[in-house]
């Protein structure tokens, strides 16, 4: 078979064992050692599509039960193994034409219009609420937490996120006003007006998030001092004192870049400050994984920093302090993985079992990105002025050690427990 070559090819490091349609089994061992994984691709169609079109066709086989993981391999495992050794240059001929002709199309792809935004919106966020419940922390912060040394719980991991985000944002004073960019279901808001006496208007086009934030704030007592408007932000028009986009960049599109940061710039007052937090990409520019933008984020692309920084220029806009958090993602999503997997049942019974599988699937893909091919977060602090911050960077640290929030959920050190196996401190 002619997968059977490529994989060949494709395995550097590492060995995957394939039981093919016709019965035949064949092992296909790298010139070094690396993870082992055994598979099952059960149909000649699952075989044939993943010659032509592995991006695509390696998630969907999965979700539709024609490609398995067997011997005690999980998707985890076999997705580790391919992952890695994509990145070590391991090749698909068809993998390489799909990233060519999607790099020629990709600011089509990217158009993300108001209407188009809405649209990919709802297809991710705007599912049952109860289902990030069932894998999200207590706060239901989707974004990659904060890990002071790796041992922390995700509960932990993702307050002390929303106060390094906070240290960086300055809120010295109280009755600051803060516009908060894609706000998903208040939490980072809610903290702001709360342990900061910050007022807070949230943006989101989830009208499931919307209806949640709102709810939240009121049950909080904190309706007077947040509130949440289901609205595009290129529509704000009112100046604030503070700008903070967590997660939500990575929805913008390549095209719409420098009318982000234009806007942004808008929004703040002369003396402001705005943090943006993001995933990105550390090889450069690329294109958004087939799979992943049908399935689980259309219009949705991590760009590079080098993508990032001209459009941040071309805004008129100062660049006052920049972090790079390189395994944090990855250790959040091993935590989210396993809580999906505590509560898989209850997850099956809100939607079907190829639902859990596609979000297994995204979990796992994720995840390893992070760990194996290049994927991090950054942090950008900008301003309209060059004299609006400290000389030094020390005011963050200060803001960060003083800042111990009476709502904070208690110190722990299990998380190596929560997450079921060993994590890797950034």
């Amino acid at each position: 078979m002619l997968i059977h070559s490529i994989l060949s090819r494709l395995i550097r490091q590492g060995t995957l064992i394939v039981r093919y349609p016709d019965g035949s089994t064949r092992t296909h061992r790298g010139a070094r050692p690396g993870p082992a994984a055994t598979m099952h691709i059960r149909t000649a169609s699952a075989a044939r599509r993943l010659v032509w079109s592995p991006s695509l066709a390696f998630g969907e086989g999965f979700m539709d039960g024609e490609i398995e993981p067997v011997d005690g391999s999980t998707i985890h495992d076999v997705l580790d193994l391919l992952i890695l050794n994509l990145a070590d240059g391991g090749t698909h001929p068809a993998m390489r034409l799909g990233e060519g002709l999607r790099w020629i199309g990709r600011r089509l792809l990217d158009l993300n219009t108001t209407r188009r935004s809405r649209r990919n919106v709802a297809h991710h966020y705007d599912l049952n609420g109860t289902l990030y419940s069932l894998f999200l922390d207590a706060d239901r912060q989707y974004s990659c937490a904060y890990f002071l040394t790796g041992n922390e719980s995700l509960d932990e991991a993702q307050a002390l996120k929303k106060r390094h985000l906070a240290s960086k944002l300055r809120l010295d004073r109280p009755d600051l006003e803060v516009l908060d960019i894609g706000c998903g279901w208040g939490g980072l808001a809610i903290t702001l007006a709360r342990d900061h006496g910050a007022r807070v208007t949230g943006l989101t086009l989830s009208a499931e998030q919307l209806a949640e934030a709102r709810s939240r704030a009121a049950a909080a007592g904190l309706s007077d001092r947040v509130r949440f408007e289901l609205m595009d932000y290129r529509d704000w028009k009112q100046p604030v004192d503070r700008v903070v986009s967590v997660g939500m960049f990575e929805h913008v599109g390549i095209n719409h870049h420098t009318a982000f940061f234009r806007t942004v710039k808008a929004a703040l007052k002369e003396d402001g400050v705005a943090l943006v937090h993001a995933i990105g990409q550390s090889g450069g520019p690329a294109t958004t994984n087939p799979w992943l933008r049908k399935y689980i984020f259309p219009g949705g692309y991590s760009p590079a920093l080098s993508e990032v920084v001209p459009a941040v220029e071309k805004a008129g806009l100062w660049i006052t302090d920049m972090e790079i958090l390189r395994l944090h993602y990855a250790m959040t999503i091993a935590h989210w993985r396993a809580r999906f997997a505590a509560n898989r049942n209850a997850i099956k019974s809100l939607y079907d079992e190829r639902f859990c599988r596609m979000f297994e699937f995204y979990l796992s893909a994720s995840e390893l990105a992070f760990r194996r091919w290049g994927h991090m977060n950054w942090q950008l602090q900008l301003t309209r002025q060059v004299e609006a911050l400290p000389l030094t960077r020390d005011y963050m640290f200060e803001a960060e050690r003083a800042a111990a929030y009476p709502h904070d959920p208690p110190p722990s050190t299990a998380a190596r427990m929560e997450v079921g196996r060993d994590v890797e401190p950034a």
